[in-house]
């Protein structure tokens, strides 16, 4: 069950990037995930190889890959 949550709020932060690339607090706003189920969804995309994180000014960005 709590697979199937990361994996749903996986998919949320997904179509949150599919118009670019964005910062986690964009992403936050965008899904309006909290912020242990956006690092969880983060984690479950970056596991398989699906985003690609930079870090600017001390900002993160994420992309999709």
């Amino acid at each position: 069950m709590f697979t199937e949550k990361i994996g749903t709020n996986a998919g949320l932060v997904w179509a949150a990037l599919e118009n670019g690339e964005l910062n986690v607090k964009a992403v936050k706003k965008a899904t309006k995930l909290t912020e242990k189920d956006l690092n969880l969804a983060f984690g479950w995309l970056a596991r398989e190889g699906k985003v690609a994180f930079r870090e600017e000014e001390a900002e993160v960005f994420i992309a999709l890959v």
